[in-house]
């Protein structure tokens, strides 16, 4: 299998961690992949965005939390989404709402290099409020360690303001959610796939 990818891609980062959790990330090549210069993307991924999970016979995956649910399917260790009841909706409520940070991350970072005018600035303060939201959300009912998707997404989303946005701190505004990174950032999900 290929994924393709960026180093500094939020939502690549989660497929990859995902593939570390499952014990699957041997069999995937890392293909370092441009949204703008790569003329394979659109073919796999009509959207041009990445994660793209390539399998074996061909087959175009995406976006993260369709290849996210793909790896579940593969080797032996534990499901990251769980089978049924609270603890699988859970799961996946905090992986929307991670995703959802990580989206309106990304759409601040992409606005950074163009003119400021007044549209620019509101459109920023409106998704620099959806994280703050989220985050406000997360600070009241944190993960518990690192044993499901969604709480691998809330891991990414975290490293991405970590990284894109290190003027903006957020830790000490939510220490439960700080704390929580702490406990669980050296997991080899996520200290293998962190932003280069």
């Amino acid at each position: 299998m290929r994924l393709l990818t960026s180093p500094a891609s939020p939502f690549a980062r989660k497929a990859y961690a995902c593939a570390i959790a499952r014990g699957v990330d041997g069999g995937i090549e890392l293909v370092p992949t441009s949204t703008q210069a790569s003329a394979e993307l659109p073919g796999l991924n009509p959207l041009g965005k990445i994660p793209v999970l390539v399998l074996k016979d061909g087959t175009a995956v995406f976006d993260s939390p369709v290849i996210c649910d793909y790896l579940d399917t593969l080797g032996a260790a534990p499901s990251l989404m769980p089978a049924s009841g609270p603890a699988r909706l859970r799961a996946g409520i905090m992986q929307a709402l991670a995703d959802g940070i990580m989206d309106a991350a990304v759409a601040r970072r992409m606005q950074i290099a163009l003119p400021q005018d007044e549209g620019r600035q509101a459109f920023d303060a409106r998704q620099k409020a959806a994280v703050e939201r989220g985050l406000a959300r997360l600070e009241a009912d944190p993960p518990q360690g690192l044993t499901d998707v969604g709480a691998i997404a809330v891991a990414c989303a975290l490293g991405y303001l970590d990284f894109r946005f290190p003027a903006e701190p957020w830790r000490e505004r939510f220490p439960r959610l700080a704390g929580w990174l702490a406990s669980v950032e050296s997991h080899p999900a996520l200290a293998r796939s962190a932003p280069a």
